[in-house]
């Protein structure tokens, strides 16, 4: 049988793993500050064997012995290697025999010559670690926000005063009503929060976190007076991700913070941001999306939404390959990062779309700033590789959200005024003008195109729903083939996905008659086959049908959505 794992031991042996590095490397940086001091005294007592010392040939061996043991423990096996032949060289020396001992002289001068050399060597290293940690420590600071809520005003001061000197953004709040303000209106990093203050305690900070989702990665460091046990299993069992203990020192809670953001910037990393572009994904989107929604409904403020499509993409990878197609991506998304600002939030939404939300600002001043960015766009190559540079354009729809808006809704909006910029040639931006959202809502539903997903698969046909919901289209289900045939006869459809195989009737079948039978509504309606059969015939079979599209299971989402957008274009 396997040997059977536990998360808990795994968490465990992980944590040790960690702690032990961490004590190697201060080991490591302790023996070479000592190092140069061995090195001085080899060299001295080198001078007194020549001078006929018999203790120092004791000592001199002492030394080569300790070395030869301590240094790779710490990862300095080259030392250990020279000091081992060093021990080597004397630890058959007699001290009475005094023609042997000079002998030994100039061979052991070269070999402390050697561990010179090496300590130099692991000195630099150590300055070039040590710098290249301040600039990451600086880099990290540089990129994060943190918010201090404690009550001790004198301690919040001198906190503030020492983080932002080590180059965080830092708020401050007195108390906990107010620190729950600053959380529903800006975004941060990190929380430090003082359990005991008056009137509410730190722990009422606890409930209000775990009520909001979007609050889930936020590492929050507890401060306390107490150092009781029973206070700090409670604290880490509501979800505190560290807690220090007053009064501390400064460097080990800026060590604390630093660690923390370092591990959570890795986290974000893999759960929010796009692997490609490096801006957040859409599952972060429509969490963040649904957060500033409900800021806004306490804090009214304006909040803007820019939708963006790269103009003839497709041709890029045609012409040039998916590689090429990656680095425009990647020089948009860069471009977009640099030209937008920090509360701006920018998420790439599938394929060549993006999604720019920006709160605070009007539909009049977001277009300005997106007309900034299509401008030098225009302008400048988004990227270039070895053989070309890549110039593109883009096309975008601006809405500003007003009162009643559903996410949903706002997206769909957003995505049509793209759709407008489209229409009138690419390489513009059209906005959704205040006074017409109403009227763009209700008067453009009806004209909404209607979309078919037909498979049994419960699974499979909820995903797609969820996969396609945030298109302006008005999509409809069926779980069979029958179902299917029933609904295309009394309602006009202009895009049918079907499973290859149903029970009652399969959808190469379907697909024939939906071909021939010209009374039915919907006899013109483009058509995305789904099959998990790869067989070229069948691929063959469906599309002589009239199929315009084919895809094998397990499918793209991100390609399934861009074939229905082009053909739901050509219906």
């Amino acid at each position: 049988m396997g040997e059977m794992r536990h998360p808990g031991n795994e968490s465990l042996r992980s944590g040790a793993n960690q702690r032990g590095e961490q004590l190697i490397k201060e080991g490591r940086r302790r023996f070479i500050a000592e190092f140069e001091k061995y090195i001085r005294e080899l060299e001295c007592l080198l001078v007194k064997c020549d001078l006929g010392d018999d203790e120092s040939i004791v000592k001199l061996r002492t030394i080569a012995h300790t070395m030869k043991g301590s240094a790779p423990v710490f990862g300095l096996n080259r030392i250990g290697q020279i000091a081992e032949r060093l021990l080597g060289l004397w630890e058959e020396a007699m001290p009475a025999d005094k023609i042997k001992v000079r002998t030994l002289l100039q061979p052991s001068r070269q070999l402390v010559s050697e561990l010179q050399m090496e300590y130099e060597i692991y000195r630099k290293e150590l300055e070039l670690e040590s710098a290249e940690s301040r600039r990451s420590m600086g880099s990290l600071a540089a990129q994060s926000r943190l918010l201090i809520i404690d009550d001790d005003s004198v301690l919040r001061s001198y906190l503030l005063r020492s983080l932002q000197y080590d180059g965080y953004e830092v708020m401050e709040a007195s108390d906990v009503e107010t620190g729950k303000r600053l959380l529903r209106e800006h975004h941060f990093d990190l929380i430090i929060l003082d359990l005991m203050m008056y009137p509410q305690s730190g722990y009422e900070l606890f409930d209000f976190l775990k009520e909001d989702p979007t609050f889930k990665w936020l590492p929050l460091i507890v401060l306390s007076g107490r150092g009781d046990l029973q206070d700090k299993v409670q604290c880490f069992f509501l979800g505190a991700d560290d807690y220090v203990t007053k009064p501390f020192q400064y460097e080990e809670l800026a060590a604390r913070i630093y660690s923390l953001l370092q591990r959570n910037k890795g986290f974000e990393q893999m759960a929010f941001r796009d692997p490609l572009t490096g801006v957040f994904n859409r599952r972060y989107m429509d969490q963040q999306l649904q957060r500033e929604l409900q800021r806004i409904e306490r804090y009214p403020t304006p909040i803007t939404m820019a939708f963006i499509d790269i103009d003839c993409f497709k041709s890029i990878n045609d012409t040039y390959g998916h590689t090429a197609g990656d680095v425009v991506l990647q020089g948009l998304a860069n471009m977009l990062q640099n030209r937008m600002r920090v509360t701006d939030l920018i998420a790439r939404f599938g394929g060549e779309e993006f999604v720019i939300i920006m709160p605070g600002t009007t539909a009049e001043e977001g277009e300005r700033v997106l007309g900034e960015a299509l401008q030098a766009v225009r302008e400048t190559a988004v990227a270039r590789d070895e053989v070309r540079e890549y110039r593109i354009t883009f096309s975008a729809g601006i809405a500003q959200w007003r009162e009643g808006l559903t996410a949903e809704q706002w997206i769909r909006l957003a995505d049509k005024a793209m759709y407008n910029s489209k229409s009138r040639g690419r390489n513009r931006i059209t906005r959704i003008h205040q006074d017409e959202n109403e009227l763009s809502m209700k008067a453009e539903q009806p004209k909404l195109k209607k979309l078919l997903v037909a498979d049994d698969d419960e699974i499979i046909r909820s995903f797609i729903v969820n996969t396609l919901n945030h298109l302006p289209i008005e999509i409809i289900q069926a779980v069979d083939g029958q179902d299917a045939l029933e609904q295309l006869r009394t309602q006009t459809v202009n895009l049918c996905i079907l499973d290859g195989m149903m029970p009652h009737l399969d959808g190469l079948t379907l697909l024939k008659k939906l071909r021939q039978d010209q009374s039915l509504a919907s006899h013109q309606a483009k058509v995305i086959m789904l099959t998990s059969k790869k067989k070229e015939e069948a691929i063959q079979q469906g599309l002589m049908l009239g199929a315009e599209e084919y895809m094998a299971k397990p499918f793209s989402i991100v390609e399934l959505e861009m074939r229905v957008k082009r053909l739901l274009d050509q219906a």
